[in-house]
């Protein structure tokens, strides 16, 4: 691309400024809150509204079937393709609407999209409705800009990544909508920084441990056996001997932040005994020893480390505490995994997004590995296509966090680096 149509698309998205915050305020300010999936439809139809304006061709698809669809929270998608003037390379842009709960601790309306000292507030600004909003406008500038160019540009607005994907991208996926075939770029604008390029992620491992016991009444204990107390020492011997093991792996992969290198394990959640009752009972619990206990948890490995090796970590463990008390038993049960992938450095769309960022920027990209999976895992895995990365703007850390918030300027910088790929890519 010569410098004259360079600096005319940098001017394109520019100029365009006003009308990014405003559509990145507009997709915070609609709830899409997952779980249980809130206006899914919604957020696609205001999308759809807009893409059609400017000439793309729009299909809405609901994954019927996949999990947590439901008549009352269906899985909505949107895919927008725009035809350039002759054939030519696809570029497809995805982003997920869903957003996750609100938590506490906000100072800001979290569905408000405030601005304020050069920042859109609310939940999913950052991760990730300020990255569509920037792909949206750059595809915009550069179709106006070079209209006559080759090839395709697609846009998606996918559900239920922070659910696992499956009512999202994994489903599209299966139906061949990333089939390297029609589709041979893909740039998912998660915040991974906008001097970043994000190649791929760690893997995963989520199950479930459930000890078991006998229900007795509480005030003899000792005719019952507490899965409580079971799943106590199973923690215990966690902290002594699997955290300890796990703190010492490290990756070659460029994993941010630093300690993400290392292999990790979270608790998600532990539940035992009786069930909680609602916010209105005023009575008090019954009196039994519980005979359940479960906790889920979320094991994040590396590229270096076997899946089958992870599992059997956690299997040796609880057969450590096995011998220890007699009574002991247990069962595991997988509920998600997914294998560590990392795009190659020289693949045709890492390299275009590169030399855009050393263009609009002034520097070399850093290249990273992001902690925890998105939906590269399928694009990679089902769909069979490889060239992929995350990049997009706002800062990992702040996802998922009270008062998230995305910059600007980062969002005006990142549609400018889309921009500039998508002329290195589909002009002739």
């Amino acid at each position: 691309m010569d410098h004259k149509l360079r600096q005319a698309l940098d001017s394109a998205v520019t100029a365009r400024r006003d009308a990014l915050v405003a559509l990145t305020q507009d997709l915070v300010r609609i709830p899409t809150l997952n779980p249980p999936g809130l206006n899914y439809r919604e957020i696609c139809d205001l999308l759809a509204a807009r893409l059609q304006a400017r000439g793309f061709v729009v299909e809405m698809i609901r994954a019927e079937g996949a999990p947590a669809d439901s008549d009352a929270h269906p899985r909505w998608n949107l895919v927008a393709r725009h035809e350039g003037a002759a054939s030519g390379d696809c570029v497809h842009f995805n982003g997920h609407h869903d957003v996750v709960e609100v938590g506490h601790g906000w100072s800001v309306d979290p569905f408000g999209a405030e601005v304020k000292s050069g920042r859109v507030y609310g939940r999913g600004a950052c991760d990730m409705k300020g990255g569509i909003a920037a792909a949206v406008i750059a595809a915009e500038a550069f179709i106006e800009t070079c209209p006559d160019y080759a090839g395709a540009i697609e846009i998606s607005a996918t559900a239920d990544e922070e659910s696992g994907g499956y009512g999202g991208v994994a489903y599209l996926a299966e139906r061949g909508w990333f089939d390297p075939a029609r589709v041979q770029h893909v740039i998912i604008p998660e915040p991974l920084n906008k001097d970043r390029i994000c190649l791929g992620h760690r893997g995963v491992w989520w199950a479930e441990i459930e000890t078991h016991g006998r229900i007795a009444h509480g005030s003899m204990p000792f005719l019952g056996d507490c899965a409580v107390r079971h799943m106590g020492a199973v923690l215990a011997e966690m902290e002594q001997t699997l955290f300890p093991l796990l703190a010492g792996k490290r990756t070659e992969m460029p994993v941010v932040p630093d300690g993400a290198r290392a292999s990790t394990l979270n608790i998600n959640a532990i539940h035992g005994g009786a069930p909680e009752q609602p916010p209105d009972y005023t009575g008090l619990p019954a009196p039994c020893v519980p005979d359940r206990c479960r906790i889920t948890i979320d094991r994040r490995f590396l590229v270096e480390e076997d899946l089958a090796e992870v599992k059997r970590e956690v299997t040796a463990l609880m057969e450590r505490v096995k011998d220890r008390r007699p009574s002991f038993t247990y069962e595991i049960r997988d509920l998600f995994e997914v294998k560590p992938t990392m795009t190659d450095r020289d693949a045709p769309v890492v390299r275009t997004v590169a030399g855009a960022i050393e263009k609009v920027l002034g520097r070399m990209p850093d290249y990273v590995v992001s902690p925890g999976t998105y939906d590269q895992k399928h694009i990679d895995r089902i769909g069979k296509l490889k060239n992929c990365i995350a990049y997009g703007p706002g800062i990992l850390d702040l996802a998922h966090q009270p008062d998230e918030w995305v910059g600007i300027d980062d969002m005006v910088d990142s549609a400018r680096v889309m921009a500039l790929s998508l002329g290195e890519l589909l002009l002739p």
